[in-house]
C-alpha cells in the first residue's frame, strides 16, 4: 500500500478538484471526520442502490448520524441496474435540497451523483464500493443524454474514501469489469501514440506516465483480482483512480479512452442487456479492448511505408458518403450527433494526403513503438480470462457480426483520432474488420 498511497498523494497534490483520497482497511469509521473536514456540519444525503446501501451505505449513514450530522437516504433499486443517464442525475439533484450528496456505490451511482452535485454547484463525497471502473476521480460523468452517450464535464468528488474491506467483498464479476476497464488503457495508449506521431494530438508528459508507466504492474495479477485478494484489488482501484486523475490533468478523457471505449459506448447506447441485466461499462470496454487489440495485431504486421497515396486519396469517401453510412448504422438522434463528431475530424484531400505522407515516413518508428507498447491480443485475452472479465461478443450476449457492425459505427461517434480512423484513412478499414475480427475469442 505504501507505493500506492505515494502515487495517490502525489496525484492529489496536483489535482485542482480532489482534496483527499483515502484507501485502506476498516476506514468506513473515518467517514464522519472526512465529512466534517471537507464539507462541514450541514446536512447530507446518501445516494445508493439497494446493494451498495447494504455493502456500505447503512454503516455510512449510521456513523454520520452518530456523529451528530443530519442524514437522509435516497435509495435506488438495484435490479434492474440503474441507467447512467442525465434524467436520473436530474432526479437526484431534485431531492438534494441544501444537503451535500454522498455517493455510496460504484459506476452509475458515482456518475449520476457527480452530475447532480455539479448541477447544484456543490461538492460531493464519494464512498467507493467496488473496483469496477475508472470514473470515481474523473472530472466528467459519462451519461446518456437523449440516447447519446457522452462524457459531460463535471467536478470530481472533493473527497474519496475506499474501504478495502468493502471493495474486496464486491462481486468478483465487478472486479473483472474494473480489470477490463483498466486493460482498455493499453489500446487507448496506442491510439494516443498514433495521434502523436501524425501530429494530431501530442502525448501529454504528465498524464501519459501517470497511467502508462504503471499499467503493466496494475495488470500483473489477474488471478488475484478474481480471487479478491487485497493487494491486487488495491492496485486495481489505485490504477483506475489514477486514470481518472490523468483525465483531469489532461482536460479530456484521452489518457484513458480510445477506440475500445468508442466500441463500448455503442453498446451502452444500444441499452445492451444480457441475462436480463444491462451490460456494465467495464464489461463492454473489456470486449472492446480485445477487439481493438486484434486490429493492432493486424495493423502492426502491415508495411505502410509504400501506401499508394494517390489511389487512396482519390477513392476516399467524402463527408456526404460518411453521413449516409452513419444514417444506415444508427437511429436518427444518434446519427445527428455522430455527424457532428465525424465532420470535426474528417480530413479534406490535402490534409489526407499530407497525413499519409507523414505516416509512410514515420511508420517504421511508429510500428516499433506500438509493438513495444500494445499488448498482443492473445496475451491480453489470457489476462482477461484469468481476471474473470469478458473477452468476446458471446460474453455480452451478441454475435460476431454484431461486433463487426459495432466497430464500423464506433469510428463515427467521437472526434478523437484512433486506430479506427488510421485504418480507414489508409483505405484498409473493411479488410481490417474482415480479417482481424474473423476469429472468435476464447470463452471466458
Amino acid at each position: 500500500m505504501a507505493k500506492a498511497n505515494s502515487l495517490l498523494d502525489s496525484a492529489v497534490a496536483r489535482s485542482k478538484a480532489i482534496a483527499e483520497i483515502a484507501v485502506g482497511n476498516g476506514i468506513l469509521a473515518d467517514v464522519p471526520a472526512m465529512a466534517r473536514r471537507h464539507f462541514g456540519d450541514g446536512a447530507y444525503v446518501i445516494v445508493a442502490d439497494e446493494n451498495t446501501f447494504a455493502a456500505a451505505g447503512r454503516e455510512v449513514a449510521e456513523r454520520l448520524s452518530a456523529d451528530g450530522l443530519s442524514v437522509e437516504t435516497h435509495l435506488l433499486p438495484a435490479v434492474p441496474r440503474p441507467k447512467p443517464s442525465v434524467e436520473l442525475g436530474e432526479s437526484i439533484a431534485a431531492v438534494l435540497g441544501d444537503a451535500i450528496p454522498v455517493a455510496v456505490g460504484s459506476g452509475v451511482i458515482n456518475d449520476v451523483t457527480k452530475y447532480a452535485a455539479f448541477t447544484k454547484d456543490r461538492p460531493y463525497l464519494c464512498v467507493a464500493t467496488a473496483a469496477s471502473m475508472d470514473g470515481y476521480s474523473s472530472a466528467g460523468a459519462p451519461l446518456s443524454d437523449k440516447g447519446f452517450k457522452k462524457t459531460i464535464p463535471c467536478r470530481a468528488p472533493l473527497a474519496i474514501l475506499a474501504d478495502l474491506d468493502v471493495i474486496t467483498k464486491a462481486p468478483a464479476e465487478m472486479s473483472g469489469w474494473g480489470y477490463g476497464d483498466l486493460a482498455g488503457k493499453v489500446p487507448a495508449g496506442g491510439d494516443w501514440l498514433i495521434a502523436d506521431a501524425l501530429g494530431i494530438e501530442p502525448v501529454d508528459k504528465v498524464a501519459w506516465p501517470l497511467v502508462q508507466n504503471n499499467l503493466p504492474g496494475w495488470l500483473s495479477a489477474p488471478g488475484a483480482v478474481r480471487a479478491g485478494e487485497a493487494k491486487a484489488i488495491s492496485d486495481l482501484f489505485v490504477g483506475l483512480t489514477l486514470s481518472g486523475l490523468a483525465m483531469e490533468f489532461h482536460g479530456t478523457s484521452r489518457p484513458a479512452s480510445g477506440a475500445d471505449h468508442q466500441i463500448a459506448h455503442m453498446w451502452e447506447m444500444e441499452g445492451l442487456t444480457f441475462h436480463g441485466e444491462r451490460v456494465s461499462h467495464g464489461a463492454c470496454v473489456s470486449v472492446g479492448t480485445l477487439a481493438t487489440l486484434k486490429l493492432y495485431d493486424w495493423l502492426i504486421e502491415k508495411d505502410l511505408t509504400a501506401l499508394p497515396i494517390d489511389e487512396i486519396v482519390a477513392s476516399a469517401a467524402p463527408i456526404e458518403t460518411k453521413e449516409a453510412e452513419i444514417a444506415s448504422l444508427m437511429d436518427e438522434a444518434l446519427a445527428q450527433r455522430a455527424v457532428v463528431e465525424t465532420r470535426a475530424k474528417h480530413a479534406d484531400p490535402d490534409t489526407h494526403r499530407a497525413r499519409l505522407e507523414r505516416l509512410t515516413a514515420v511508420w517504421p518508428d511508429l510500428a516499433a513503438r506500438l509493438t513495444e507498447h500494445v499488448k498482443r491480443a492473445d496475451a491480453m485475452e489470457t489476462l482477461l480470462i484469468e481476471a474473470g472479465a469478458p473477452t468476446g461478443p458471446q460474453d455480452i450476449g451478441i454475435n460476431h457480426e454484431h461486433l463487426r457492425a459495432t466497430v464500423r459505427a464506433a469510428r463515427f461517434i467521437r472526434s478523437r483520432y484512433t486506430i479506427l480512423d488510421l485504418i480507414e484513412e489508409c483505405g484498409l478499414f473493411e479488410m481490417a474488420i474482415a480479417e482481424a475480427l474473423a476469429t472468435p475469442s476464447r470463452a471466458a
